[in-house]
């Protein structure tokens, strides 16, 4: 399908083709714009090139329905894009294309045209031309999505720290309830534990503006795209190298499928080593000084609670993290209020790292019994059947199965088997 992304009427048009106008509030809604950007320069164009960029990459995903492919799962995609670097992206089309087909599973067509500045850019450069004072402090970025891992994150920076003032939080949020309230509620209880200012948690949000009448594509696997480019677009205005931290388990950020059923795309890429280095390798291309850094690639979820720098505030606000892939399940189901569902793979090994990191689980789940849903019963009938054919001295080559790994492969190997063992231990103390 061809999809045409337009941030201002410029007459192009492409036969038999949708266009999406990201400026148009009756197809796309984001709050970019609306953040005060008080750092020591304006968003350099590459970088804001790159977000709008995920923006329509984000649209296509949930406008092109999978069920409409060859295989009612790989998509055929052509993007025309209008960026400010046209020679820049000309020359990193391969790359990008290459970057999204591993990251959603689909084959990936862009082709970039030039634009000018659009009206709301304009009056942003003016309304920060106005600030009078400027952060020229800031060094790091961390993502801040309201998961155990990012708390974990944000958690042992700020004990790290004497003084915050160089670290932006900046988190995502899209439709349903469940992410941007555990978020709320996770920033409200570092501000009162680390005494920090409200400016440092920068929270967007942004979505396609569907009817109910309307099939969306719920499998947004380019989500985290959209989520690291407002990060990288915030880090092109600080005008020094910056640090990109993205907390995430390995053993999820391997993303491993433990059924057959969940090979290739299936299993969602949001962080995998080989995305991860194309996505460095775009922003080196650009000219953006940003490096991104995962500090607990090499580690379990549940090493993550046992080494956290302060186990104690971490008890006190594990019920305020969510880490489910669908929280509004139990809501659907006719509970009152967001809560994880319990059975997907994100639960399960959030389960067993708390119990593997030796806290009360206090978070409140829909189904911690893998029995109320029928993809509840199933999930945890893959869990066992993973675990069944699970053979550590075949770890080396199954890492290698959701993408490439180049480098420390032992490290990968040995931390999928960690990850592996302590999902197992915990699955075999629930009575299903």
């Amino acid at each position: 399908m061809r999809l045409v992304c337009k941030l201002s009427e410029d007459g192009f048009e492409v036969e038999k083709s949708k266009i999406i106008d990201l400026n148009c509030k009756k197809a796309f809604k984001y709050t970019f714009w609306k953040q005060n950007n008080i750092y020591a320069e304006f968003y350099k164009d590459e970088a804001v090139d790159m977000l709008y960029l995920s923006f329509a990459v984000f649209a296509a995903d949930r406008l092109i329905l999978r069920e409409n492919g060859e295989d009612a799962w790989s998509r055929e995609i052509e993007l025309y894009m209008p960026v400010l670097c046209v020679d820049k992206w000309i020359l990193c089309q391969s790359l990008v294309e290459k970057m999204l087909s591993f990251l959603t599973g689909d084959k990936w067509k862009i082709y970039f045209r030039e634009r000018k500045l659009t009206e709301i850019e304009e009056k942003a450069k003016k309304k920060w031309e106005k600030v009078t004072e400027k952060n020229m402090n800031i060094s790091k970025i961390c993502m801040f999505s309201g998961g155990l891992d990012s708390c974990i994150g944000a958690l042992n920076l700020l004990c790290d720290k004497a003084d915050a003032s160089d670290i932006v939080f900046v988190s995502h949020y899209g439709g349903g309830k469940g992410t941007v309230e555990y978020q709320g509620m996770l920033k409200e209880a570092f501000i009162n534990r680390f005494n920090i200012d409200e400016s440092y948690f920068v929270q967007n949000y942004a979505a396609i503006v569907s009817r109910k009448e309307d099939k969306t594509e719920d499998t947004t696997r380019s989500r985290s795209f959209m989520f690291f480019a407002h990060a990288i677009t915030y880090a092109s205005a600080m005008g020094k190298e910056i640090e990109l931290i993205i907390p995430e388990n390995g053993l999820i950020s391997l993303n491993i499928p433990l059924a057959y059923t969940r090979t290739g795309t299936s299993s969602t890429r949001t962080t995998h080593p080989y995305y991860m280095e194309m996505l460095q390798e775009l922003i080196a291309e650009l000219g953006l000084q940003v490096k991104i850094k995962n500090p607990f690639q090499f580690k379990t979820k549940g090493e993550m609670i046992l080494e956290c720098k302060d186990r104690v505030f971490l008890q006190e606000i594990l019920d305020k993290t969510m880490s489910c892939s669908h929280p509004d399940v139990g809501r659907h189901q006719g509970m009152k209020k967001t809560m994880h569902c319990g059975y997907c793979l994100p639960c399960t090994i959030r389960r067993a790292s708390i119990q593997k990191g030796g806290l009360q689980d206090t978070s409140t789940y829909f189904d911690s019994k893998y029995k109320k849903l029928p993809i509840a019963r199933q999930a945890y009938r893959t869990y066992k059947c993973a675990f069944n054919n699970f053979d550590e001295n075949n770890a080396f080559l199954r890492i290698q199965e959701s993408g490439p790994i180049k480098e420390d492969i032992e490290q990968f190997a040995d931390l999928y088997v960690r990850g592996m063992k302590e999902m197992r231990e915990c699955l075999e103390k629930i009575d299903v």
